[in-house]
């Protein structure tokens, strides 16, 4: 996926710049002091989570974006005088207001010199761009693909258009688009509610959950039963969006990172620094093979990588299949590990490397992808975050072997859930709520 290889880096870049002006400014117009700086810089990133001033995307229109600045520095400047008037601070007003428009001034022409480049850059370079299809043909899909043909600052590679309706200019009818859009590298996918009737909109819901694809709509007037949808306008063209992911954006999936690496780095240190030997001494006398056990699963995007264990289980040819209740493959001292969660730490290292997060959705066997991407509604959404030691499936009982069609689906949907309402204090309701199931005790452990 070259073309959308540093995309991820240019909100956080963003936000480290804008961090920078403000304590540039503030330091050479209002204070030297390193403590009230630090306010200032605590004052904006709380005010840019509160005011969601960082959710700006390539269509967002420059009146947008200076309006979302405005909001953001008046508020900002608030913040700072009441701050400075309870710290009784002997600056002028002058000061004040000689900040408020330098730093609003300074940060537009700074934004919309970077909303300019960026255009020219994907003008020029042909970088940072999003192949589409439109599903329909009418007035609302000719003014979108006019709009995706006439403004290529915007990023976005118009490939074509699919409809039932007579038209030489279509690839094919809707049908055929399924086979394009799975053989084409295509990113995402803009359905006319006009003429798609309900099992259609639903076909495309499944065959994008799957394919992992972008699906948008362009509304007319039917009721769509459905949740998290998000209007947006590229020009005067309303979209729906049909799921926003709260990982998207960098700034959140930064500081996540940011936590599991802490979290992690704690847990190696405290606790696998002293375990793994003692483990090891204890694992290689009861039974041969290794210490750690290493899977291949697949993770964010259905990308593999190794998952790591304490192995529990006597050396054997069917790995590939999950464990069950009372499994004669168990070891004795696998049985503790197993049923204590134990055997899980070693994915910690799989959080440092970055191929885990502490909590997600919890990597399963390739086999079952294979069996329940494509019975399971909504499954694969499940590959859109990165998988976890632990997450919300498993504090709601839904952890172990699937026994049970009602074992995965459930699990299915509180992974949706999460993905879908994802929040730092989720997290942290799910790592306290793990512990407090590890010490409880739990009877799908084994």
């Amino acid at each position: 996926m070259y073309k959308n290889r540093y995309s991820k880096y240019i909100r956080p870049i963003l936000y480290g710049i804008d961090l920078l002006i403000i304590y540039l400014l503030s330091f050479f117009l209002l204070t030297q002091s390193y403590t009230d700086l630090m306010f200032f810089i605590l004052f904006w990133v709380l005010l840019s989570v509160l005011l969601s001033f960082y959710k700006v995307y390539r269509f967002t229109k420059i009146i947008e974006i200076i309006a979302l600045l405005f909001k953001q520095t008046v508020t900002l400047v608030l913040l700072i005088t009441s701050y400075l008037y309870v710290s009784k601070s002997d600056i002028p007003w002058a000061s004040i207001v000689s900040y408020f428009i330098w730093l609003f001034v300074v940060l537009n022409i700074w934004r919309i010199f970077l909303y300019e480049i960026f255009k020219k850059y994907r003008i020029i370079t042909g970088s940072n761009y999003r192949n589409v299809v439109v599903i329909g043909d009418n007035e609302s899909t000719k003014k979108l693909i006019n709009f995706f043909n006439s403004m290529p600052g915007y990023g976005y590679r118009y490939k074509g258009f699919f409809t039932n309706q007579p038209s030489k200019d279509k690839i094919g009818n809707i049908e055929q688009s399924f086979d394009f859009i799975s053989n084409g590298d295509i990113d995402e996918i803009y359905c006319s509610l006009d003429e798609l009737d309900d099992d259609a909109v639903k076909s495309y819901i499944d065959f994008c959950d799957v394919q992992m694809k972008n699906l948008k709509f362009i509304p007319d007037t039917k009721e769509i039963f459905a949740k998290n949808l998000h209007l947006i306008y590229y020009d005067l063209v309303p979209i729906i969006s049909l799921r926003e992911i709260p990982l998207d954006d960098p700034i959140k999936s930064g500081g996540k990172r940011l936590f599991d690496f802490i979290l992690a780095a704690l847990v190696m240190v405290t606790i696998l620094s002293w375990l793994i030997p003692i483990l090891a001494l204890i694992i290689k006398l009861e039974s041969k093979g290794p210490v750690f056990f290493k899977q291949n699963r697949p993770g964010i995007k259905e990308k593999g990588f190794f998952c790591y264990k304490f192995r529990s289980m006597h050396v054997n040819s069917v790995s590939e299949n999950s464990a069950t209740r009372n499994d004669p493959r168990t070891t004795r001292v696998g049985k503790f590990i197993r049923r204590t969660s134990i055997d899980e730490l070693p994915q910690f290292i799989n959080v440092l490397f970055g191929d885990m997060s502490v909590v997600g959705p919890r990597p399963h066997l390739w086999k079952q992808n294979e069996l329940y991407g494509t019975t399971v509604s909504k499954y694969m959404v499940r590959h859109l975050v990165k998988p976890g030691i632990t997450g919300l499936a498993q504090v709601k009982g839904y952890r172990g072997g699937i026994e049970t069609n009602e074992d995965i689906v459930n699990r299915t949907k509180y992974d949706i859930f999460y993905i879908e309402n994802w929040s730092v204090l989720l997290d942290i309701y799910i790592i306290v709520q793990t512990v407090i199931n590890i010490f409880k005790g739990e009877e799908k452990a084994y």
